[in-house]
């Protein structure tokens, strides 16, 4: 398995945020269930996607830079089918490394209480429970996390 940095417009990394939003509708029953202004090619610094050794696309995640040396994981994703291989890990260790190599200090994310899964990778991965931050204040249903990427 590969990670890749990708532009915001590649078609496996657009297919991969269509199948991340329609399991999130599933789950929340609503296609609004995302606080604050959606991710896009103008506020997204780096997308990317894993690859399968043939090739395969799947999963993916990105990054917003907050300022002040914080950014956001946005759109992580696994396809079902690829949960267990450590691709989501794998992603998220490309991205903090990306991160660290622009002096980002922190990275912080969003689900909701519906993702359980979500959260116990989080945490597993270092993340902490942190006061929500942002758009997501006042969200009921909104859990936030961060880690810090300094040594």
């Amino acid at each position: 398995m590969k990670i890749e940095q990708v532009g915001w417009a590649d078609p496996d990394a657009t297919a991969l945020r269509a199948a991340q939003r329609a399991e999130i509708a599933e789950r929340y029953g609503t296609t609004e269930s995302e606080p604050g202004v959606p991710p896009s090619a103008a506020d997204i610094a780096a997308f990317f996607v894993a690859r399968e050794d043939d090739g395969t696309a799947v999963g993916c995640g990105g990054l917003r830079d907050l300022g002040g040396g914080v950014g956001e994981v946005k759109r992580m994703y696994v396809a079902p089918g690829a949960r267990g291989s450590g691709a989501a890990g794998r992603i998220l260790r490309a991205m903090e490394d990306w991160a660290r190599e622009r002096g980002w200090t922190s990275l912080r994310m969003e689900t909701g209480v519906r993702q359980p899964d979500a959260v116990r990778f989080y945490v597993r991965s270092g993340y902490a429970r942190i006061p929500n931050f942002g758009p997501y204040e006042g969200v009921r249903d909104s859990m936030c996390f961060e880690r810090s990427l300094v040594a």
